[in-house]
């Protein structure tokens, strides 16, 4: 799926002004308090402002950060890094790569095989469930 440019109205029209704050403003929750910190059914994590599959319920883990978080997304091609300076360090952000939104940021800490943590905003997803 490819998405067109939304100017910000559009944006702003569609999300709630907290999704609004963190996918396109690159804000951030509070840690322990997003939706789908705990949420342990099967399923999909979309993005909520185009709806690309992003992550799969099978790669999340409960990493005690407070936010939820991935070993890997469904595919490298489905997000893009950045390198962020914000806050006084240096970390690496991820966006959705169909649309921007800004979703949180990996670090190289995680148990998969890449050894990667995806640390996602529960604001940043939508949840598709399945019956696995």
């Amino acid at each position: 799926m490819t998405e067109k440019k939304f100017d910000e109205n559009y944006w702003k029209d569609k999300l709630s002004t907290e999704q609004f704050y963190i996918t396109r403003k690159g804000g951030t929750e509070r840690p322990f308090s997003g939706k789908y910190l705990d949420n342990n059914e099967n399923g999909i994590y979309v993005c909520v402002c185009c709806e690309t599959e992003l992550f799969d319920s099978d790669k999340k883990y409960n990493s005690n950060s407070g936010w939820p978080s991935f070993t890997e997304p469904l595919s490298d091609h489905l997000i893009k890094s950045l390198e962020d300076r914000s806050h006084f360090m240096v970390r690496t952000e991820v966006r959705c790569n169909n649309c921007d939104a800004h979703l949180g940021h990996v670090f190289p800490d995680g148990p998969g095989q890449n050894g990667l943590r995806y640390c996602i905003n529960s604001l940043s997803l939508d949840f598709t469930k399945n019956n696995k």
